[in-house]
């Protein structure tokens, strides 16, 4: 697979970056697949996706998920399930980043990724911009990152 420090197309935002490797349109909307790039010792604050089953396909680096309560750690060659409306969040683990393909079904939450690359948007001072695109795209924050 191909390093995305070195792709053209690769959106970046908060130390994590983001390629869509197959698109909506590229499926009829069933779905899309995002390679993703997760700092060492960070992830997103615990949400809900609406819409969208999500499946980690974890390449490198192990991460810890939280899932409807239930912590548990996967390590590279691992995929993880998170069927839509379940709530969750994820931490890379390990001193390196994890990298890990992430498919949403059906396709079109990557336009989140696309809306917080085009405006850097920083927390907290950034929450309203950010909580738009979320309520956009079918997303709810539901508490804190992993500590």
């Amino acid at each position: 697979m191909k390093d995305l420090n070195a792709d053209a197309g690769t959106l970046e935002w908060l130390g994590f970056k983001y390629k869509t490797i197959l698109t909506p349109e590229q499926t009829g909307g069933s779905m899309s697949i995002v390679d993703s790039w997760c700092p060492a010792g960070s992830g997103p604050p615990r949400h809900i996706h609406e819409n969208e089953d999500e499946t980690f396909v974890l390449i490198s680096g192990s991460c810890k998920f939280w899932l409807e309560g239930r912590e548990f750690v996967a390590q590279p060659n691992e995929s993880v399930f998170i069927p839509r409306g379940s709530n969750h969040t994820f931490k890379a683990l390990d001193e390196e980043p994890s990298r890990h393909l992430v498919i949403l079904a059906p396709g079109g939450f990557e336009g989140f990724f696309a809306d917080m690359a085009a405006g850097q948007f920083g927390i907290p001072e950034d929450m309203p911009a950010i909580e738009e695109s979320a309520t956009r795209h079918h997303l709810r924050f539901t508490g804190p990152p992993l500590d």
